[in-house]
């Protein structure tokens, strides 16, 4: 079966690339040119990836994320935006966001980053992880402790994951910013321990003595089972 990607973009020429690479990878484009017909289509073609721009006409491409990820639905969702929109990277924490990748892109790495989705969300990858009295639910996105619903932030859930994808791995915070909110350059490293601290709170047996969220002195962050 032909995987189905949704374009969300008002910019023609945007669309028109996308769908040609697309079509010459054997994909099947579905396109809208507005946040509204693009929830919309999202909802009725069921897509195994969204492209969505940020700035849409009718309904932000931040809303349409929130919404969607409000409704539980769970597509991976590539995110689209134009050089300097600082605040939008600030948002892509929070929405649920996949991925990033800034206008103007190459081809290549948008095929690249496409791939890379689609292989984290295939049928038959692990989608029931445990550890301690945890257990995440990646279909559903939902993390409980003892059967009890765990409330994490967009942000929160999405490090927890590349944390159970990299467990054993010395992980840098560079390396985190870049893999988990899908840009090589934001302000801060110390959002990374931050977020950290909230899985721990969250999360560890103990948060004062942490056997999952380990601090790796000088460089990041190791998570173990």
């Amino acid at each position: 079966m032909q995987t189905k990607i949704l374009v969300i973009d008002d910019d023609e020429t945007v669309r028109e690339t996308i769908t040609v690479m697309l079509e010459q990878e054997n994909f099947i484009p579905f396109l809208a040119a507005d946040g509204e017909s693009g929830l919309e289509k999202a909802r009725s073609v069921k897509p195994q990836l969204i492209i969505a721009d940020l700035r849409l006409p009718k309904m932000s491409g931040v809303d349409v994320c929130r919404t969607l990820r409000a409704e539980r639905i769970n597509t991976p969702i590539l995110v689209l935006s134009a050089i300097g929109e600082e605040i939008d990277k600030v948002l892509l924490l929070e929405i649920g966001a996949d991925d990033y990748v800034v206008k103007p892109f190459g081809t290549r790495e948008l095929l690249a980053r496409i791939r890379a989705l689609l292989r984290r969300s295939a049928p038959g990858a692990q989608t029931l992880i445990t550890f301690s009295e945890i257990e995440v639910d990646l279909d559903r996105r939902v993390v409980t402790r003892r059967n009890e619903e765990v409330k994490l932030t967009p942000s929160e859930y999405n490090l927890l994951v590349f944390f159970l994808r990299n467990a054993g791995h010395v992980l840098s915070r560079d390396l985190i910013l870049n893999s988990v909110w899908g840009f090589d350059c934001y302000p801060n490293t110390r959002t990374v321990d931050a977020q950290v601290v909230h899985l721990r709170q969250k999360l560890e047996p103990d948060q004062a003595a942490p056997r999952h969220f380990i601090t790796v002195h000088g460089v990041g962050y190791r998570f173990l089972f």
